[in-house]
């Protein structure tokens, strides 16, 4: 199959509601495709999906009728993509689109396209300086109108550099699990296979190639896909071997794993979820990857404190609206609203409140998100920390390489400075003793 028809199928499936992840993932599983094939689909994928608002309006600007077609609509986004954000070459783009309108849809829809296609080519660049001129920042940048808002009004002038950093693509990130392999292994792995390491946290390395995926080290647990963000949200809990520790919202577990780790499979982690098929998928991934001190538990993390035990470290990464990992889930910008954002945070305050309770004197809480709204962040922190002056915040540093800033009450924000790690909110609390 014509690889632009596989990203139009790809791309009509994610508008029936399926995860962009999830989906790709699921089709590079099931379909034989080269390193270069595969490449491709995921640039034009995603790269569709992070400018969609920008590619419609060019679209919806230059058709006397609107296109209705899905599979044309997609086939003039992926075509305007490829003009204006690859710099393909325009003939080539033009000719595909043209040929591969008229064997689907007829000789005059071929036509339709060329036209459409080479009229954005010849006005691209103008246009672009056009919305800018205009302020129509949102449409330039692919954002809801209340999101640039949002984003205006919290980060100013540094709002361009915000937006340009989360449409970039993400490089993939893997952590070597220690429980089953050691980094000098992996970097001969590495160097075998002739993939070039970009960056490196800890035990999680950023690659300029997707395909350890593929992998016998992969499947068999030795390595795993994960962010330097969540890694350090899990590190920097100081969990050691023996400890009692608490995940409150923990599938599909890669936090846990990472916990299980630095305790040498000494101790007790429980971890929670709220739906019975998660806890299936993180005993699974427990399993495969040599975590053999995690007990899965289906519990709402906001009851955890009626259920009486104490635990001597908690994690509560809460559940977030999600603008932290937008390069890699680009689709969060669109389906969530301020609504959203402030449901969101009543939330993950009723969940780092129950989880505080059950907490020992002299033990340590982290908060963290994958987000980027002070509602979700400090302000929740803030609250927490007024209501609960038995609580102090621990003084935590950026590691050396992490770009970020720290908020007014001591929290890391791993910001869009910061080329390769997600953008995340982690802090620190001790129990005072009395």
């Amino acid at each position: 199959m014509n690889v632009k028809k596989r990203i139009i199928k790809l791309l009509g499936e994610f508008e029936d509601g399926k995860y962009s992840n999830i989906l790709l993932n699921e089709y590079f599983r099931e379909n034989n495709l080269s390193r270069g094939e595969k490449a491709f689909i995921t640039e034009v994928f995603y790269g569709v999906i992070r400018n969609i608002i920008f590619l419609d309006y060019q679209i919806d600007k230059r058709a006397t009728k609107k296109v209705h077609r899905r599979w044309l609509r997609n086939l003039l986004r992926i075509s305007y993509y490829q003009a204006y954000f690859m710099r393909s070459d325009d003939a080539g783009v033009a000719w595909e689109a043209t040929e591969l309108a008229k064997q689907k849809l007829g000789v005059y829809v071929g036509r339709f396209a060329n036209g459409i296609v080479r009229s954005f080519m010849r006005e691209m660049d103008q246009e672009a300086e056009n919305l800018k001129s205009q302020g129509k920042m949102d449409i330039l940048y692919s954002c809801p109108k209340w999101f640039y808002e949002k984003i205006e009004k919290e980060y100013g002038e540094e709002t361009e550099k915000l937006l340009k950093s989360y449409k970039k693509i993400p490089y993939l990130s893997v952590r070597v699990n220690k429980l089953k392999y050691n980094e000098d292994e992996f970097e001969a792995l590495l160097e075998k296979m002739g993939i070039n390491i970009m960056k490196q946290i800890d035990s999680v390395y950023y690659l300029d190639s997707g395909a350890l995926i593929d992998s016998k080290e992969f499947k068999e647990g030795k390595i795993t896909v994960q962010d330097g963000s969540s890694y350090l949200a899990a590190k920097m809990l100081g969990a050691r071997p023996g400890d009692i520790v608490l995940d409150t919202c923990s599938a599909p577990g890669s936090k846990a794993v990472v916990l299980a780790e630095l305790m040498e499979n000494k101790g007790e982690i429980t971890a929670l979820d709220i739906h019975q098929h998660k806890i299936k998928l993180l005993d699974a991934n427990a399993k495969n990857l040599g975590a053999k001190i995690i007990t899965g538990v289906k519990l709402d993390a906001r009851k955890v404190k009626e259920q009486g035990k104490k635990f001597d470290k908690i994690l509560v990464d809460a559940p977030c609206s999600g603008y932290g990992v937008l390069r890699k889930k680009p689709e969060a910008l669109y389906n969530k609203d301020m609504t959203n954002v402030e449901e969101l945070a009543k939330l993950q305050y009723e969940i780092l409140e129950s989880a505080s309770k059950s907490l020992k004197e002299d033990g340590e809480l982290v908060y963290s998100t994958c987000t980027i709204f002070n509602e979700e962040n400090t302000d929740n922190v803030q609250r927490f920390l007024q209501n609960n002056p038995e609580f102090e915040v621990v003084e935590l540093e950026f590691p050396d390489g992490v770009e970020g800033h720290k908020d007014i009450l001591g929290g890391l924000v791993i910001d869009y400075k910061e080329e390769f790690l997600d953008s995340f909110y982690i802090i620190k609390f001790r129990k005072r003793i009395g």
